[in-house]
């Protein structure tokens, strides 16, 4: 039996759906039941508990084959690296007391480092406390940025007409699609062939800078002059601020964007048929273009 953990999220449904239709038995993990239901539908077992619980996720792990191990992102986290660090202490002392031997992690391109990278110095926490676990066999999936992160900007080129971000707009950004994540994941979670602790980096398609997805979208969108604007990080932080996300979130998503930028963010191992995955940016443009046409004004 395996446990998926963030299992409504883009990566853990396509896993546990994969697995499921491969004969698995899978539990299915999250907060809400409710949006676990149509994994039950298709064969799954549910259980409802938070990832931060040591005690429930160890009850959750117990007599599983392997694991797939995320910590969620959480926008309303008032120091966002205590609460990844929090739900990842949770997770690692589950994994060691229901002794499970396989687990597959989803880190993040970048997490080679413990500072000025954001978000990813708590997936770096992570690796290294998952490394330090006996008798488990770890892959690190480190992936570039999500291809869905274009998403939340969906409103932004309804309302003003143009994509941005402060990402420079020629910057080549190793960008990957989750559904593909989820298929390396599946893939090693059949096989189950992966020993000791190692790390797979995922670099998606190719390397596609943000005016080039801009391209790719507005023309999928019937917007073929849509502009990319880079914005100025102080703008991007009231921004975000504005959208409801915490300052400590805010703070660490500007620190990733600097790090893309200044090139801290980068992979360690050169392109090559393993790490290079098949989604291309014109091919997400058409999951884009349904989400903007079916999105409210």
């Amino acid at each position: 039996m395996y446990a998926i953990t963030g299992a409504t999220g883009n990566t853990g449904r396509r896993i546990a759906e994969t697995l499921l239709s491969n004969g698995k038995k899978v539990r299915v993990i999250g907060r809400d039941a409710a949006r676990l239901k149509p994994l039950v539908e298709k064969g799954a077992e549910p259980l409802t508990g938070s990832l931060e619980d040591a005690a429930a996720m160890t009850r959750a792990f117990a007599g599983m084959k392997a694991v797939y191990a995320i910590i969620p992102p959480n926008p309303a986290a008032k120091d966002l690296r205590a609460y990844q660090n929090q739900v990842g202490e949770a997770l690692g002392a589950a994994i060691a007391n229901a002794r499970v031997p396989h687990v597959v992690n989803l880190s993040s391109i970048g997490a080679h480092r413990s500072d000025k990278v954001g978000p990813v110095n708590g997936l770096y926490d992570q690796e290294q406390r998952l490394n330090k676990l006996n008798e488990v066999h770890v892959v690190h999936l480190r992936p570039g940025y999500f291809m869905e992160n274009l998403f939340w900007n969906i409103d932004m080129i309804k309302t003003m007409g143009i994509n941005g971000s402060p990402l420079k707009p020629d910057l080549p950004v190793t960008m990957i699609a989750t559904q593909d994540i989820a298929a390396e994941a599946a893939r090693l979670l059949l096989d189950l062939k992966f020993t000791g602790k190692s790390v797979k980096e995922l670099l998606g398609q190719r390397d596609v800078s943000m005016a080039e997805a801009t391209r790719a979208l507005g023309k999928a969108i019937g917007k073929p002059d849509l502009k990319y604007i880079q914005f100025p990080y102080e703008e991007a932080e009231k921004a975000m601020l504005g959208m409801g996300l915490s300052v400590s979130v805010v703070k660490n998503y500007i620190e990733m964007y600097r790090a893309f930028n200044d090139g801290i963010v980068r992979s360690t191992e050169n392109r090559s048929t393993a790490n290079t995955s098949p989604t291309s940016i014109e091919e997400f443009a058409k999951q884009f273009a349904a989400a903007y046409k079916g999105a409210a004004h």
